[in-house]
């Protein structure tokens, strides 16, 4: 529950810092639109495009799992502002409420176990991914898009214990890139012919245990100047 509801929170947060108040009407404070069901689809196209799925391409490639984990939070931190959004524009419940409702679906108990299950299938995971596509579009439900979130990560063995940790570490990263002109164009994304996102992972696997305040003055050090 308390993790849950400090991710809601920081999303809310980062939102409110990113987009200005009153997003979720759906224009940002510079009046541009704001699609979150857009921003899960094509999310979820790059996550699919981890997997060597393509039949004439790279056929002995394997699954960047690294990515996929970074892609499956980058999914969860626009289903939650979808939550936050429909939660708010209907009078559903408050932040509070929305944890409350997460950590009571059936999906939650298996979620929430660090131990990770059997590897699947790469198809069987793809088809897993395209599912919850299918409940974004055919089901105005935002619970069930919920639902159908946790089961994927499950399956896909992004627990609840580590998707916490590397969402903290994607909402540092993602206030670090806007305090480095993200929004502007200026920002560089390529550290020293790595992505920023794979930085981030470094950063929190060589430390235990890391502040999100050293995460972001770790980031800081490694950033290359122009």
């Amino acid at each position: 529950m308390n993790k849950i509801l400090q991710m809601l929170e920081l999303q809310q947060e980062l939102n409110d810092a990113t987009n200005g108040k009153n997003w979720e009407t759906g224009l940002t404070k510079n009046n541009k639109k704001i699609d979150w069901q857009r921003c899960i689809y094509l999310e979820a196209a790059e996550l699919i495009e981890s997997y060597p799925w393509k039949h004439w391409k790279n056929i002995d490639a394997q699954p960047d799992y690294a990515n996929i984990k970074i892609e499956i939070v980058d999914i969860w931190h626009f289903i939650m502002s979808e939550a936050l959004r429909v939660y708010k524009i209907n009078n559903l419940g408050s932040i509070s409420d929305i944890a409350a409702t997460i950590t009571s679906m059936q999906s939650f108990d298996e979620f929430s176990q660090a131990k990770k299950g059997n590897q699947l299938n790469p198809y069987a995971e793809i088809e897993l991914v395209e599912k919850m596509i299918k409940t974004l579009f055919c089901n105005a439900n935002i619970n069930e898009l919920l639902i159908s979130f946790l089961n994927m990560s499950s399956k896909l063995n992004l627990k609840l214990p580590e998707l916490y940790e590397l969402y903290i570490g994607k909402n540092i990263l993602n206030k670090f890139r806007q305090n480095h002109g993200y929004k502007e164009g200026s920002y560089i994304k390529e550290w020293q012919g790595k992505e920023d996102n794979v930085v981030m992972q470094e950063i929190l696997a060589s430390r235990n245990d890391i502040t999100p305040q050293a995460l972001y003055d770790a980031l800081e050090k490694s950033y290359p100047k122009a």
